[in-house]
């Protein structure tokens, strides 16, 4: 199942950060890309620590937001 992803650009600062609503956590880039990215490292540590199950049961479905291109299941173990 495709994540929602929310990105956020900063106006003061420049760059973009991306977040998966109701998941603690986020990724931040000077492109989106690079948020994304980054969001991905974030996440695959939060499975490693509390467990693909409840950091699935964590996701709520937003057509509103972007959808991802990967799934919980692609970063395990990374």
């Amino acid at each position: 199942m495709p994540l929602p992803i929310e990105i956020i650009p900063d106006e003061e600062l420049g760059g973009f950060t991306a977040l998966v609503p109701n998941i603690p956590g986020c990724g931040e880039g000077e492109t989106v890309k690079e948020a994304i990215d980054d969001l991905k490292v974030a996440l695959g540590g939060l499975i490693d620590v509390r467990g693909i199950e409840e950091v699935r049961s964590l996701v709520r479905s937003r057509p509103d937001l972007r959808q991802s291109d990967f799934e919980l299941e692609d970063l395990m173990g990374q």
